[in-house]
């Protein structure tokens, strides 16, 4: 029992060695070009995820006045764009 107390715990540390692990055994498996297209996967997915992470750990006060504010900037900025038309 104790060591499932333990493993529960350290749950990110053993999926951290399990995956060197695994990388050390299959190296195939990350290289360009590879299953995981890590060309394509790290540059657009990972940084995607972790902008996405970052703007939900944002306080609600701050994401409201911006959410407020990006469509006036936006509507403004087309609207002056199309002045010349």
């Amino acid at each position: 029992m104790r060591l499932l107390e333990r493993m529960r715990k350290e749950w990110f540390m053993i999926g951290i060695v399990l995956a060197i692990a695994g990388a050390k055994l299959e190296p195939s498996v990350g290289v360009n070009g590879g299953p995981l297209k890590p060309e394509i996967t790290v540059s657009y997915i990972a940084v995607a995820t972790i902008f996405f992470n970052s703007g939900l750990s944002l306080k609600t006060e701050f994401a409201d006045s911006r959410l407020h504010a990006s469509p006036c900037v936006f509507c403004s900025d087309f609207n002056q764009g199309s002045w010349w038309k």
